[in-house]
């Protein structure tokens, strides 16, 4: 091997390692913040609430886990940002303010298996739930959030 093409492998391997560790710099994570819960639905039971925090909690309340691997960009980006959008959308830790989705968009997304995402039941097994825990949880959110 020459020392040229030993000079561009070592090119091609330094620029993506300079940047990735370059947009560490950025530090998104620190809106990674959990405000005070203030208020939430009126459960119609505790189940309900279990399978809403196993599934929902951590993009829709202020009592999101923030796993080590929500700290290392560009990850920390696509988590923070999907968080804020989810915490706007429906927040079961502001209930009471105003909230953009009604209770038949959430069974909607849930049944039609949109909520919660693919992406984030791979990297959490605990949120994939069943038929029948989904369908439980589609009636208990119907007689909790009316």
């Amino acid at each position: 091997m020459s020392k040229r093409t030993v000079r561009v492998i070592v090119v091609f391997i330094a620029i993506p390692v300079v940047l990735c560790l370059c947009i560490q710099l950025i530090p998104v994570w620190l809106a990674q913040k959990n405000p005070p819960v203030l208020s939430e639905p009126t459960w119609d039971n505790s189940q309900t609430r279990a399978l809403a925090k196993r599934a929902c909690f951590d993009c829709h309340s202020n009592e999101t886990v923030w796993p080590a691997y929500a700290r290392v960009a560009p990850v920390s980006w696509l988590v923070t940002l999907d968080t804020v959008r989810g915490r706007r959308h429906l927040n079961f830790s502001e209930w009471g303010q105003a909230r953009g989705e009604g209770t038949r968009q959430v069974a909607e997304v849930i049944r039609e298996g949109s909520m919660p995402p693919a992406m984030y039941v791979m990297m959490h097994r605990e949120a994939n739930l069943s038929q029948s825990e989904k369908q439980q949880l589609v009636q208990g959110l119907q007689a909790s959030l009316r």
